[in-house]
C-alpha cells in the first residue's frame, strides 16, 4: 500500500479535474475543512483502491457486532433511567415523598430543562472531544445519579436529581446520530437505528415486568427504591463497557485492520458529508438558521413529544385510572412495549429495504397516533379496553419520531451543522416534553381529558410538519436532478464528445463526495441528494 501523502499535496489533481461547469471544493484548502479520516479517504484514491463489495459487506458485519449492541444498552438504559419514576410511582413514591397536586407532572417537566441546558453545551463537545469516550464518562454519571435517587426524601430533592439527570443524559441521542452518520452509509442507517431505538419498546417491556417484580420484594427498603438501585447499578457497568469497547471513529477503531479502515471510510465517503471534522465553524452555525428544514424538525420534535409524557411517565397512573389495579397498571404496559418494539423493528426493515420512503414511514405511524388519542379523547370512561387499545396505537409513536432523526444523519452535512440541527430538534423534543406533563392537570384526574387532547394536537401539528417537510426535499431533488439534466442536455449539444461528457459526469461526482470530505453543507454540495 502507498504510503500516505499530505492531503494538501492532491489540490491541483482536485483542480485539474474541475471545469468552469464542474463544482470545485475551493482554491486552497484549509486544515479546519480536512475530514478526520480525510487522510485514509486521499490513500484510497492514491491506491485506485476499488471497493469490493464483498469485502465492504465484511467489514459492514464486524462494525455491527461492535457499535450496535453497545448503542442497544445505552439507549435501553437511558430509556429506563428517565422513566424510573413511572415504575416507581405504583409502589408509594409520591407518598413517601411528599408528592401533592402538580409535582408529579413537574418531575417529568424539570428533566427536560436540565435536558433542555445542556443540549447546545453537549452538542458542542461532541464535537471536539471523543466521542465514545464522552458518551462512557456520561453513562456512568447518570448511572451514579439513578442510584442515589432512593436518598431522595422530598419534592425538592428530587427535581433536583431530575434536573441532573436530564443534564447528563442530553448527550445520548445527538452522540448517536453523530455517530449513525460516521459508520453507516445512509441506505443502512434505519435498520441500525431503528436496531437501538426498538429498546424504547423492549424497556416498556421490561420496566414493566422488573414493577411487577417490585411489587413481590419484602425486603428492608421501600419497594419503589428497588427500580432506582437495579436500573441505576447497570447504567454504570455499560457506562465502563462503553469506555472499553465503544470505538470513537473509524480512524481509531483497533478492532479493524489497516485497510479494513480504509474500506470503512471509503464506505462512508459516498454519503457525502464526511465522518468527523472537530472545527466548529460560524458560517455552519448561520446556514442552520437559515435552512428551512431545521424549523420543520424542531416542530416535528416538539410536536411529537407532547403526547410522549402519557407513553413513559404517566403510563402506570393512566391504566390504573382506566379501572385496572396496581399489578394490571404495570403488566398491561407489555403490550404497548410490544407495539412500540414491532413497529420500530419493521419499519427499520423496510425503510433499509426500500429507498425513499422514510416519510412515508413516518406519516402511516403517525395516522395511528392520530387514531389512537381521537380514541382516548372520545370513547366513554365505561370503555376501558378501548381506550386501553388507543394507548397502544400511541406507542406506534416511536417509529415516526425515530425515523426524523434519520432525517439529520442522512440529510444534514457539514459537522458543525449536523450537531447544531441535532442540538435544535432535540431543543423541540425538550420543550414537547416540558408542556406534555403539565397537560395531566391533578384536578382533571382520573380523567385527564385536557391530556388527550394535548396528544391529538401534538399528533396533528407533527403530520403537517413532515408532509411540508417531504415536499420540500422532494422538490429541491427535483431542483437539482433538472440542473444535472439541463448540464447533460448542453453537454450532447457541443463537442459531442459522450466519453468526454461522462468522464466530466465521473468528475462532478467524484467532486461531491469531495466536498463531503472536505466538511462542505448538503446546501453548498450541488450533488448531494436528500433521502426521503
Amino acid at each position: 500500500m502507498a504510503p500516505l501523502s499530505s492531503p494538501l499535496a492532491n489540490e491541483k489533481d482536485i483542480a485539474a479535474t474541475s471545469s468552469e461547469d464542474i463544482i470545485s471544493p475551493t482554491s486552497s484548502v484549509k486544515s479546519a475543512d480536512l475530514d478526520e479520516a480525510y487522510l485514509l479517504y486521499k490513500q484510497a484514491e492514491q491506491d485506485a483502491h476499488e471497493l469490493d463489495p464483498l469485502e465492504a459487506k465484511r467489514v459492514l458485519r464486524k462494525i455491527d457486532r461492535r457499535i450496535v449492541p453497545i448503542l442497544f444498552l445505552i439507549y435501553w438504559l437511558q430509556y429506563l433511567d428517565k422513566n424510573g419514576i413511572n415504575y416507581a410511582s405504583a409502589y408509594g413514591l409520591q407518598t413517601d415523598l411528599k408528592l401533592v397536586g402538580d409535582n408529579f407532572s413537574w418531575l417529568g417537566s424539570i428533566f427536560y430543562f436540565g435536558y433542555l441546558v445542556a443540549q447546545y453545551p453537549a452538542g458542542y463537545l461532541l464535537q471536539r472531544l471523543p466521542i465514545a469516550k464522552f458518551l462512557g464518562c456520561t453513562t456512568i454519571l447518570w448511572g451514579v445519579i439513578v442510584i442515589t435517587t432512593p436518598a431522595c426524601r422530598n419534592f425538592s430533592g428530587i427535581a433536583a436529581n431530575r434536573f441532573l439527570l436530564g443534564f447528563v443524559e442530553s448527550a445520548v441521542n445527538p452522540g448517536f446520530i453523530l455517530i449513525m452518520s460516521m459508520w453507516y452509509t445512509s441506505f443502512e442507517q434505519p435498520l441500525r437505528l431503528e436496531a437501538y431505538y426498538c429498546t424504547n419498546g423492549l424497556a416498556t417491556m421490561f420496566g414493566g415486568l422488573i414493577g411487577y417484580a417490585v411489587g413481590h420484594i419484602n425486603g428492608g427498603l421501600k419497594r419503589w427504591m428497588y427500580v432506582f438501585i437495579v436500573f441505576g447499578c447497570l447504567s454504570i457497568a455499560t457506562g465502563i463497557l462503553t469506555l472499553i469497547v465503544l470505538p470513537d471513529s473509524p480512524t481509531k477503531a483497533k478492532f479493524l485492520k489497516e485497510d479494513e479502515r480504509i474500506i470503512a471510510v471509503e464506505r462512508i465517503a459516498g454519503n457525502r458529508m464526511g465522518v468527523k471534522n472537530h472545527h466548529f465553524k460560524k458560517d455552519q452555525v448561520w446556514q442552520t438558521f437559515r435552512d428551512p428544514k431545521t424549523w420543520m424538525l424542531f416542530i416535528m420534535a416538539t410536536g411529537a413529544q407532547v403526547p410522549n409524557t402519557a407513553i413513559t411517565q404517566f403510563t402506570s397512573i393512566i391504566i390504573g385510572s382506566f379501572g385496572f389495579n396496581t399489578l394490571g397498571s404495570q403488566y398491561l404496559q407489555i403490550p404497548g412495549g410490544a407495539v412500540q418494539f414491532l413497529s420500530l423493528l419493521a419499519g427499520g426493515i423496510i425503510c433499509s429495504r426500500y429507498p425513499n420512503v422514510r416519510c412515508i414511514t413516518m406519516i402511516v405511524a403517525n395516522t395511528l397516533c392520530i387514531i389512537g388519542a381521537a380514541m382516548l379523547v372520545g370513547l366513554p370512561s365505561s370503555a376501558k379496553w378501548g381506550r386501553l387499545v388507543g394507548l397502544w396505537l400511541c406507542f406506534f409513536q416511536g417509529l415516526g419520531f425515530s425515523m426524523s432523526l434519520t432525517m439529520v444523519s442522512s440529510n444534514v452535512a457539514g459537522y458543525t451543522k449536523k450537531q447544531l440541527t441535532a442540538a435544535i430538534l432535540f431543543t423541540g423534543y425538550c420543550v414537547g416534553n416540558i408542556i406534555g406533563p403539565q397537560t395531566f392537570k391533578a384536578k382533571e384526574k382520573p380523567g385527564y381529558h385536557s391530556a388527550y387532547i394535548a396528544m391529538l394536537v401534538g399528533y396533528t401539528v407533527k403530520l403537517g410538519a413532515v408532509c411540508v417537510l417531504y415536499l420540500y426535499m422532494w422538490n429541491e431533488n427535483r431542483r437539482r436532478d433538472r440542473k444535472a439534466a439541463a448540464r447533460a442536455a448542453a453537454h450532447e449539444h457541443g463537442d459531442g464528445d459522450t466519453a468526454m461528457d461522462e468522464q466530466k459526469e465521473q468528475a462532478r461526482k467524484k467532486q461531491g463526495i469531495e466536498l463531503g470530505m472536505l466538511d462542505r453543507t448538503e446546501l453548498e454540495n450541488e450533488e448531494f441528494r436528500y433521502t426521503l
